[in-house]
């Protein structure tokens, strides 16, 4: 049984897609054991509540600097004994140290077609203002393992979405969500709980 993590720093929607692949069987074989996120309002966290999932709020606030933060964010998290630790929209550098820790065993999705409008500065609505304001017809997003660089590590999955000529960032965020990211995220986990990598 895949012990996974979930670290989130908002609503929590891939967390619900997570959620809701292995109540249905979509993901196999793994147990979510735990939910962290830096943000005490996220709405993730009632999400875990509500599926009787640990959860804790870890924010960089409550730390006199970042490596104190670091240092309570990995604690925090080997507690729970994770087999994989699944970003989904963590808006938190994780620390070389804790990828040192668990080496191939973090996935990220972001969301876009990596390598276009990654890295540094892409998170969230900017990579789709990115993405609009270059002008391209196809983004999507990409799931991928976790390395010491910003989005540079090994590709596992990746999902293509149209856009449209009406789209604003929103409406292209919400898509981009609703036809890759809730979809590959769940898939990319089910393959690594199977050892179908």
């Amino acid at each position: 049984m895949l012990r996974v993590v979930v670290m989130v720093s908002g609503g929590g929607t891939n967390l619900q897609a997570i959620i809701d692949a292995v109540d249905n069987g979509k993901i196999t074989n793994t147990e979510i054991v735990g939910v962290i996120s830096n943000n005490a309002g996220a709405y993730a966290l009632e999400r875990a509540a509500k599926h009787n999932i640990p959860a804790l709020c870890i924010s960089p606030k409550k730390y006199e600097n970042r490596d104190a933060f670091n240092d309570a964010l990995l604690e925090e998290t080997k507690k729970f004994k994770p087999d994989l630790i699944v970003l989904a929209g963590f808006l938190v550098a994780i620390p070389p140290k804790m990828v040192q820790e668990y080496p191939e065993k973090i996935i990220n999705i972001h969301p876009s077609l990596i390598p276009s409008f990654c890295g540094k500065g892409f998170y969230g609505l900017k990579v789709h203002e990115g993405a609009l304001a270059r002008g391209v017809k196809v983004t999507g997003a990409t799931v991928h393992f976790v390395d010491e660089g910003t989005d540079t590590g090994r590709i596992i999955l990746q999902k293509p979405v149209m856009i449209d000529k009406d789209d604003t960032p929103e409406i292209l965020q919400k898509r981009v969500m609703e036809q890759a990211e809730w979809i590959i995220l769940p898939e990319a986990i089910n393959m690594i709980a199977n050892n179908k990598l």
